[in-house]
């Protein structure tokens, strides 16, 4: 069920009221122009959410890289969350780990083609970008609702089906990062990590519940698993399984580092004869004691046992000390994607597609040609569409 994730302590909304006087006045003075948002001569789409806690930014943002690598320049900025880095640094596919965060690794190393950066102030990571790079077409900002000195060309919120922001409230009795009209400013609302039976009535209570604007487009996307992939080098004695069917048999141990792991921990349930959940706070950092319970709550399942991980604590297991050999035989990613339910990802994909298209340096400079030319009158071919998902 929607919004069946969330905890409310009500004995901590009287320190939520002050939160939200403080980010309500932060808002306003962007709104009324005395903090000022900067726009960019080249597309730039930004990715968030307004909670604490994962939405899915990681495979969102991932979702848009193959959508558009084929076709344009792409570069992601991030801010780099927990890195041991300061300023900009533009990642190769050398770079550590450490230098840049776990996600932008991530990203580079699945998509070692497309420019990956991070930077704290995204403005000033956008100048470095644009700078070193005439041919780029387009900047995919990862985790950038918030940060409102970028004005994007498309902002994206990403609501969790679990947390679903209707029912919340601000931190620190809820999880909110700022109150409900925040949502205001996007231009696309996905509900992300829907069950993929979701009955065509929760759409229409769902889709009348968020109450967006008719410039405001609605989509749903659901988690789609692929094949599982040994995070280090396999051994004779790694189990042979690369499909979730074939865990049927297998005591499975679910490790993860992840903001939200609950809808995993569902998805995976049905599939494993038997699943042990240990989970660690986002980003976390495995230390020497954390180190010595995976080995031992793994060793203690019964045979035939694995450990599934996903692939952004993958990046952080492979710089890990101690971990038993038992453990790196028998230690597996599973890697996740999204995908849009209600057959709307050819709409999503124009969507986004065309604005980059016509945003482009390249059309921009073809734009400033054409005005000095003599204009033709306005005809319903050349209008701006605007497709809502308000009244499905």
């Amino acid at each position: 069920m929607e919004g069946d994730f969330i905890k409310i302590n009500k004995s901590l909304l009287p320190l939520s009221w002050l939160y939200g006087m403080a980010v309500n006045l932060r808002n306003t003075l962007f709104n009324i122009g005395l903090l000022k948002s900067r726009a960019f001569d080249v597309p730039v789409i930004s990715v968030g959410n307004i909670t604490v806690g994962g939405t899915g930014k990681t495979p969102h943002v991932e979702y848009l890289i193959r959508l558009l690598q084929d076709q344009f320049n792409v570069a992601v900025l991030s801010r780099g969350y927990k890195r041991k880095s300061k300023g900009y640094i533009k990642a190769s596919r050398t770079t550590a780990m450490q230098e840049i965060g776990d996600e932008p690794y991530q990203m580079k190393q699945k998509f070692p083609n497309v420019t990956v950066a991070v930077d704290k102030s995204r403005c000033h990571g956008i100048d470095q970008l644009t700078a070193n790079d005439s041919a780029l077409d387009v900047i995919l900002l990862d985790d950038a609702f918030q940060h409102r000195y970028v004005k994007p060309g498309i902002n994206i919120l990403l609501v969790d089906y679990h947390r679903l922001i209707i029912y919340d409230c601000l931190l620190p009795a809820g999880r909110l990062r700022e109150p409900l009209n925040g949502k205001d400013r996007a231009d696309v609302v996905i509900i992300t990590k829907c069950p993929k039976d979701l009955k065509p009535m929760e759409y229409r209570v769902i889709t009348k519940a968020m109450s967006l604007y008719p410039y405001q487009q609605l989509f749903f996307t659901t988690l789609e698993y692929g094949e599982l992939k040994p995070v280090f080098s396999p051994t004779k004695n790694a189990p042979s399984v690369a499909t979730l069917s074939q865990l049927k048999d297998y005591h499975v141990l679910l490790l993860t580092g992840i903001a939200s792991p609950e809808q995993l921990q569902h998805d995976l349930k049905p599939y494993a004869a038997e699943l042990t959940p240990l989970s660690f706070p986002d980003h976390h950092q495995f230390k020497e004691k954390d180190v010595q319970l995976i080995n031992d709550t793994f060793a203690a399942l019964p045979s035939p046992r694995i450990i599934i991980t996903t692939e952004k604590d993958a990046t952080r297991l492979q710089q890990t000390e101690g971990l038993s050999s038992l453990v790196c035989a028998n230690l597996f990613i599973i890697p996740i994607q999204v995908c849009f339910m209600l057959e709307q990802g050819n709409n999503f994909n124009s969507y986004i597609i065309n604005y980059v298209h016509k945003n482009s340096r390249n059309s921009i400079l073809v734009k400033t040609k054409d005005d000095h030319k003599p204009k033709d009158g306005d005809c319903a071919g050349n209008r701006t569409r605007t497709i809502s998902f308000r009244n499905y």
